[in-house]
């Protein structure tokens, strides 16, 4: 056990990032895209009401439409020749 060395991880400054005196300060991609999913999902199943007319309905295709570009956006970016 002595003869391991002891792995350290580098030093954050304050300065440039000041959640890291508070500890961990990181995010959760994951979660994120699934929740953005399931909110595009969610404003195409509002679709489905009493409208009296098709305003409502143009909103939700166009936020959902957008949530589902941007998430394609991500999927994209994410995915480069290292990381696959």
């Amino acid at each position: 056990m002595a003869g391991k060395a002891i792995e350290k991880r580098p030093q954050v400054d304050p300065r440039d990032e000041p959640s890291a005196e508070w500890g961990w300060h990181g995010s959760f991609p994951k979660a994120t895209r699934i929740a953005g999913w399931v909110s595009a999902l969610i404003l195409l199943v509002m679709l489905k009401g009493n409208h009296e007319n098709n305003t409502e309905n143009v909103w939700l295709i166009g936020l959902a439409a957008f949530l589902v570009l941007m998430l394609l956006l991500d999927l994209r970016r994410r995915r480069t020749a290292w990381r696959k």
